[in-house]
């Protein structure tokens, strides 16, 4: 009698099964679909993916961004000593020879794979290329005849901070198996705006060898500098900063000598660059506080059989 009372008193409590994680969809009888036991926490990780970054590493890097700042900076100069007549039709072809000259010795000394047939190839699409900037040299010189000067100035400045504020300044457009499709569009875009900001000031030039030459000056730079700053870049990291630091120099001495004013501009954006910001994102990572754990959206992995 005392045995049947015991089992009586037992079925009155029903028994609920254990909580486990199931996956998503998955409901338990019993709990919840928001339940959590006493384990939940126990799979907490802090600061899991948080890079620690060291500041001299950080101004290191930042050197590559007043790099192509200062070769923008250089390429304005140069449009602005044209529009001035300082820059004459033969300085600017010669000019333009030097450049590419050297653009190719650059290559030659920092390649790692270079062949015969791959210079060939690349002087008959560097000739083509010269030569349909000539021959379509008259069509830019008219391009812009009905718009006011100030108008082409505004919207020369406005491109050319569209093309620095997106310009690939990781190099990764460089390196194209390692570029995102996001960089790539980004960086199309920055290159379109650049090439109709050459446009539009060689557009002002009095006759075609002035625009021929300007167009091509402003094109090779935009389209070939970043790829020879990262074979610099790539071959010596030294090298590239000596080469930077140098450039900044050049660029420097010769803002101040067309206006004090903008060369004290230059001087802050630099500082700013390579000081200031790296300061600052030193700074704000003793901020960063980031938490992981079982709430967190579930990876698939899978395994590929060969």
């Amino acid at each position: 009698m005392i045995q049947m009372e015991s089992r009586m008193h037992r079925n009155t409590y029903p028994t609920f099964p254990k909580w486990r994680k199931v996956a998503y969809g998955g409901m338990q009888p019993g709990f919840d679909d928001n339940h959590t036991d006493e384990s939940f926490l126990e799979d907490m990780i802090m600061n899991a993916n948080v890079v620690k970054r060291d500041l001299v590493k950080v101004m290191l890097d930042s050197v590559s961004i007043s790099q192509y700042l200062c070769i923008v900076a250089l390429v304005v100069l140069v449009w602005t000593y044209t529009l001035r007549d300082i820059f004459t039709e033969r300085s600017l072809v010669l000019l333009n020879i030097v450049l590419l000259g050297a653009g190719f010795f650059v290559v030659l000394l920092t390649a790692e794979i270079l062949s015969f047939g791959l210079l060939l190839n690349y002087f008959l699409k560097i000739s083509f290329f010269i030569t349909g900037l000539y021959v379509l040299s008259p069509v830019y010189q008219t391009l812009t005849r009905s718009i006011s000067s100030d108008s082409i100035w505004a919207l020369t400045a406005s491109l050319i901070i569209l093309h620095l504020f997106l310009h690939d300044y990781s190099g990764s457009t460089v390196k194209a198996s390692r570029a995102l499709e996001n960089s790539i569009f980004t960086s199309n875009i920055s290159l379109n705006a650049s090439i109709v900001a050459s446009l539009l000031i060689a557009s002002r030039l009095p006759s075609r060898l002035h625009v021929f030459a300007i167009v091509l000056f402003s094109l090779q730079v935009f389209l070939f500098a970043p790829f020879v700053s990262y074979c610099i870049k790539n071959s010596s990291f030294r090298l590239h900063l000596c080469f930077s630091l140098g450039l900044m120099g050049v660029t420097l001495f010769f803002v101040y000598r067309l206006h004090l004013l903008l060369f004290i501009f230059l001087l802050s954006i630099l500082v700013f660059v390579n000081l200031v910001c790296p300061y600052w994102l030193i700074r704000i990572q003793e901020y960063k506080f980031e938490i992981n754990g079982p709430w967190d959206e579930a990876k698939l992995c899978f395994d590929v059989m060969e």
